[in-house]
């Protein structure tokens, strides 16, 4: 049931009136404090003070009962928080006959938890701002001219009017000279950019230019905007408490606050002395600061493009000191391009790819794919294979127009030929080559290649200057291809041809001189995601599996937000450290002060209630 819904009736089923109680309950325990501490004043100012220790009481109570089965639900998981000294304080109020001091401690954590409530709502409505803009129907040429369709029920190869203002359906390339696209939603970039005939369209982003039309190429369920919705629905779902950095010295300054408050008793023979060094110790600003500013952080990071998944994720990307990274999908687009072709006398580049692109119809291998797109991008029109047989990760065998084709690597083609044309092609660092043999004889080369993106190597200096201050290459592809690569990104180690398990030992490796992060984005990175100290997910294109193992996401096919997400997450990270420090500081000095009697139990928690507002 939406809140809207609830809030306007919340009696109208017990189980809606259970949801708005939960939604609300923050609201309704300040209220309860304020309600409690102004009744009191007003009596007590009133003719009837008499009456007033009752009101203050009320409305401490409800405060303190919540706040003791939360620590008790805390201390089932083992944590041991800041918040027992609350209880201690307004415990020790009530029972020393002090309620007024018990109330505004009460309005103290009572306010806190509210303020809290409503940055962490106030984040989840920035994180999902995605969620509305969902597509639910599309403009779909059929035989009979345009029909307008459910995005379920779009498919590769449909072709889709997109009209100024609408919002991507599904992930295609333009059929167009050029589409004007507003990527803001995804990258944060509020730039329009211009995607020529044949570039790649993420769903989610908008037209702001002419019509255009737009080729699917996947479904809308597998779409790069589908896979962010689901990813921040998943982020939001997660029962994962947000971690307090204060909360780690809970346990030393719970004894010290508990030591204090018996030795200023003891010593003074005055419980109230007693009492102001718990209401003094009782930390509501500094539970408050630091909550707030972690859920800051992680809003700012999704506006950047980077969801993360939780309050520790973020402070331990702002501790990052390496930085390993996948070679495929990652500092590459994932992708082979056709970038040469050579031709045997006789015959032509565009009849060379055409018949190895007409052969590789029948294998749904990842260069096949690449042929036939780049043989679609020339406008060549493909055969149909026949008798094909397929020897996986070799190469591929049948015919074409009567013809006799094997399509593979060098040596798998080599040797299925008897005849050679002396072609060769020029060793490229990071290139393959696709050989095609017709009628016995080696007949063309096709060289294709992986690109770098365009970004890396200012990606990689970006993530120096935030902080990380040793890069590493880890891939299974060939050491000579990922060489090649981290020689020219100047990277501090490269490793290639790794299996999983190798990644996972690069990283265990690497662990012993700082805290990692692994950036990945295929099913084989999983692991590796999983092993670091913080995985990092190129959840634009990556797998579901490496999205899943990660605990940040980057929700655009681009590096450039991650490094922006690392200074946001060390910036939050130091906010949250000067909090603990001055408040911590703040409230030990506060209660030496109320242990000599400088500080009556009222006063004190009333003199700092704003010290450490972050």
């Amino acid at each position: 049931m939406s809140s809207t819904t609830a809030t306007a009736a919340p009696s109208a089923h017990p189980s809606a009136l259970g949801g708005w109680l939960a939604a609300n309950f923050s609201v309704l325990l300040a209220a309860v404090a304020v309600l409690g501490l102004a009744t009191g004043t007003l009596l007590w100012f009133g003719g009837m003070p008499e009456l007033a220790p009752f009101a203050w009481a009320a409305g401490t109570a409800p405060v303190l009962l919540a706040l003791l089965v939360q620590i008790v639900v805390s201390l089932r998981r083992g944590d041991v928080g800041l918040d027992v000294v609350a209880a201690l304080s307004m415990s020790a109020a009530l029972a020393f006959g002090e309620p007024l001091a018990g109330n505004v401690v009460a309005l103290m954590y009572s306010g806190g938890q509210l303020l809290e409530t409503f940055a962490a709502g106030r984040a989840r409505r920035e994180m999902t701002a995605l969620l509305g803009r969902v597509a639910k129907t599309a403009m779909v040429y059929t035989d009979k001219g345009l029909a307008e369709r459910p995005i379920a029920d779009i498919v590769p190869g449909d072709r889709l009017l997109i009209r100024r203002g609408e919002v991507l359906p599904v992930d295609g390339t333009t059929a167009n000279p050029a589409a004007e696209l507003d990527l803001s939603a995804l990258t944060g970039e509020s730039v329009p950019v211009t995607v020529a005939k044949g570039g790649d369209a993420l769903s989610g982003s908008t037209s702001v230019g002419a019509s255009f039309d737009l080729v699917a190429v996947r479904p809308a369920a597998e779409s790069t905007y589908a896979g962010i919705v689901r990813l921040v629905e998943a982020a939001q779902s997660s029962k994962a408490p947000m971690v307090r950095l204060a909360d780690r010295y809970a346990m030393g300054f719970l004894v010290l606050t508990v030591a204090l408050s018996a030795a200023a008793w003891i010593l003074s023979g005055d419980p109230l002395r007693a009492l102001a060094v718990l209401v003094v110790a009782t930390p509501c600003p500094l539970i408050l600061a630091v909550p707030v500013a972690i859920i800051s952080g992680m809003s700012r990071t999704a506006r950047v493009g980077v969801l993360v998944k939780g309050g520790g994720v973020l402070e331990t990307l702002a501790r990052v000191k390496t930085a390993i990274l996948d070679k495929t999908g990652t500092l590459t687009h994932g992708q082979a391009t056709v970038t040469r072709i050579i031709a045997a006398p006789g015959q032509t580049e565009d009849e060379i790819l055409r018949l190895a692109a007409s052969l590789d119809q029948a294998s749904g291998h990842v260069v096949a794919i690449a042929l036939i797109e780049a043989a679609a991008a020339r406008g060549l029109a493909l055969s149909l294979p026949l008798d094909t047989r397929e020897t996986p990760g070799e190469g591929i065998e049948g015919s074409i127009d009567g013809r006799k084709l094997i399509v593979g690597g060098r040596d798998f083609v080599a040797g299925k030929t008897s005849a050679t044309s002396g072609l060769v092609a020029e060793a490229t660092p990071g290139a393959m080559t696709v050989s095609l043999g017709i009628d016995g004889t080696l007949a063309g080369i096709i060289v294709l290649q992986d690109h770098l993106r365009a970004d890396a190597e200012t990606v990689l200096k970006d993530l120096r200057a935030a902080g990380v201050s040793r890069i590493v290459l880890a891939s299974g592809d060939r050491t000579d291809i990922v060489e090649a690569i981290g020689q020219r990104l100047g990277l501090d180690r490269i490793a290639g041809e790794l299996s999983p398990e190798g990644k996972v030992a690069v990283i265990r490796d690497e662990a012993r001189s700082g805290t990692v992060m692994m950036v990945g984005d295929g099913v084989n990175d999983a692991p590796a995601l999983a092993a670091a100290d913080v995985g990092v997910a190129m959840g634009a294109r990556g797998t579901a599996a490496s999205s899943e193992a990660a605990g940040v996401v980057l929700l655009v096919d681009q590096l450039a937000p991650l490094a922006q997400a690392i200074v946001i997450a060390r910036r939050t990270r130091t906010i949250a450290l000067q909090s603990v420090v001055v408040g911590l500081g703040l409230s030990f000095a506060a209660m030496l002060a109320a242990a000599f009697g400088y500080l009556p139990p009222v006063q004190a928690p009333c003199s700092r209630n704003s010290s450490t507002s972050p």
